[in-house]
Parts: structure tokens; sequence; C-alpha cells
């Protein structure tokens, strides 16, 4: 199997970090997105979308972070993605709320306009409408998840046994310690994302993540 990624792609991470934490034989190639060869052959001739992770296993070509991650977690018999109906369909449910509502916000509204050129808007107006708009509904998806996919108790967002959600949200969230987010407010989040960070194979998953987060350590970002 082949994993094509970048190791800073919030959408990539998730992915090896469940190969990583279940010793899945993969072949990792990394398509350089700083130097756009998502949109070049011979990438761009196996993923239109120009994106990254896709997997290929044989002659199956699988895009969509969550997709794969379910189908890893299927291949190998985990239980990160349970077989009762009911407990899938809670985590298909969170999967489907992050990417639809938190991403959305949090990273395309706040953090990726900050992080990345491309994505910043044309005139400093818009650029900060942009960015105040992501704060407002970023905390209110923060205080979703705060209290009601996770709550006081619960360890993880689907249960106290971790699922492929939280390697999935995970990766979400700790974007926001690039732009240094303050996340005391929500401390069920803190205390959940601390602990998907118990994972062995975090650091060296996340290493050159953390190294991006490093480096812009003197810029300033607007912030929750």
């Amino acid at each position: 199997m082949k994993l094509y990624m970048h190791p800073i792609s919030t959408t990539s991470r998730p992915v090896r970090l469940f190969i990583a934490e279940n010793n899945i034989p993969t072949e990792e190639i990394t398509v350089d997105l700083f130097a756009g060869d998502q949109y070049k052959p011979p990438y761009v001739d196996i993923n239109p979308n120009s994106m990254v992770p896709m997997i290929e296993d044989g002659d199956l070509r699988l895009t969509e972070s969550s997709a794969i991650l379910k189908y890893l977690a299927d291949k190998i018999g985990s239980p990160a993605y349970p077989k009762d109906l009911k407990a899938r369909a809670r985590v298909n449910e969170v999967m489907d709320w992050l990417n639809s509502n938190f991403y959305r916000d949090w990273g395309y509204n706040l953090c990726y306009p900050q992080l990345f050129p491309h994505l910043k808007r044309r005139s400093d107006e818009a650029q900060a409408a942009t960015i105040e708009f992501g704060q407002q509904t970023a905390k209110k998806w923060l205080q979703c998840l705060n209290d009601h996919w996770i709550g006081p108790n619960r360890q993880y967002l689907c249960s106290d046994q971790i699922t492929i959600a939280d390697y999935f949200g995970a990766a979400l969230v700790s974007v926001g310690e690039i732009i240094r987010c303050d996340l005391s407010a929500y401390p069920n989040v803190q205390r959940w994302l601390n602990n998907v960070k118990k994972l062995p194979n975090w650091p060296k998953v996340n290493e050159a993540f953390y190294a991006l987060a490093e480096s812009m350590k003197g810029q300033q970002f607007q912030a929750i």
C-alpha cells in the first residue's frame, strides 16, 4: 500500500498516526505541497483533487482523510472503528461534524488565512472580517466540542476508548497550536487532546508539524 502525503498536512497526520500506531505496512510518498507538486504530473494525473492524503491499495485509490481512516480500520479489523451499528454511527457522526462544521471555521476562517498566503483574503478589510468571523464561530464549535462531544467524564470523543474520530479530530484541533490558541477555557478539550497525544507515535508523526510551529513563533497571529 502507498500513502501519498505531506508530513505537515492536517489531513495527512491522522492517517499517518493510525498507520504508525497499528504497524500497517505502507510506503510513504511525499507530495511537496510547498513546491506545488500536487498540481503537477504525475500526482495530478492520479488525483485530480490535487490534495493529500491519498492511498493506493492494489487497484483502489482513495482520497479524503476520513474515508481513508475508515477503510484502514476496517482492513485491519481495528476496534477504533467499532462494528456495532450504533457505536459506528456515533463515530461517523462526530467525524462528519468535525469535517463539516468545526474544521470549516477553525481551519479556513481562522488558522489558514493567517498561515498560508494563497488562503489570505484579497484586502486587509476582508482578511480582518474573515478572522473575526472565524474566531467567533470557532469559539462556538469549541464550546460544543467541550460540553457535548466530550463532556466532563468521557476520555475520548465517542466513549472511553479511542476511535478513528479521535485521530481525525486531534489533528484538526492541534492546528490551533501554530497560531498559539489558548484552549484553557475548554478544559475537556485540553484533557481529550492530551489523551490522544499520549499515543506512542504522536511525537514522531508530528515532528514536522511542530517544527513549522516553532519556525513561526516570532509571527503575530489573531488567536483564541
